[in-house]
């Protein structure tokens, strides 16, 4: 029985990504949540070391809900190409190197597909929300679309300027920020988690 965080909660948002941070503040603010960032509290990074977005999503909300001894909800998220097997994955912030610059990680998409014709490819993002005690739900979305070159936007983060979701011609870096909230991984993560455990 997944554990239902109360309207006004105070919540650690285990990331040290801003746009991460960003995204969530947004979806989470309907709902009176005070947010916290794991950056701001000083809160260490935990390694990441699960084979799959869930795990790795499980271990940072719990190292930052015992951290901290509130609620803490973590996101892992990827990017996956079809022709790649699946790469990066799991492994999409390593691609960028520790100055998380995403301009050669996407270039190194494009460079390792090379001319393959299938272009499919997917953002997967996991949520989980981790309590002091030990309890944790997590609840993954995924949006479908294809890889284009070059890179396309200015808007979003991480590989969104070379990734058009299905049914749009526009790259994730060129549409509106509300189109995305709608459409995306994380939002389709997040209305998972607010069904589930949101008052």
């Amino acid at each position: 029985m997944a554990r239902r965080l109360p309207h006004g909660a105070r919540l650690v948002l285990a990331s040290h990504n801003p746009g991460k941070v960003r995204e969530i503040e947004d979806l989470l603010r309907p709902f009176g949540t005070t947010v916290l960032s794991a950056g701001a509290l000083g809160l260490p990074e935990p390694v990441e070391d699960a084979p799959d977005f869930a795990g790795n999503a499980r271990i940072k909300a719990l190292a930052a809900a015992r951290a901290s001894g509130l609620p803490a909800l973590s996101d892992d998220s990827g990017f996956c190409v079809a022709a790649l097997g699946g790469a990066p994955g799991v492994f999409s912030a390593r691609w960028a190197g520790p100055g998380k610059d995403f301009v050669p990680a996407m270039a190194r998409v494009n460079q390792e597909l090379g001319d393959a014709a299938d272009r499919r490819a997917w953002f997967v993002c996991a949520l989980c929300l981790g309590w002091p005690d030990g309890h944790a739900d997590t609840f993954v979305g995924r949006v479908d679309g294809i890889v284009v070159w070059p890179p396309r936007g200015d808007k979003g983060f991480g590989y969104d300027p070379i990734f058009v979701p299905d049914g749009y011609a526009q790259t994730f870096g060129e549409l509106d920020a509300a189109i995305k909230d709608e459409i995306s991984h994380r939002a389709r993560a997040f209305a998972k988690l607010k069904a589930a455990l949101i008052d």
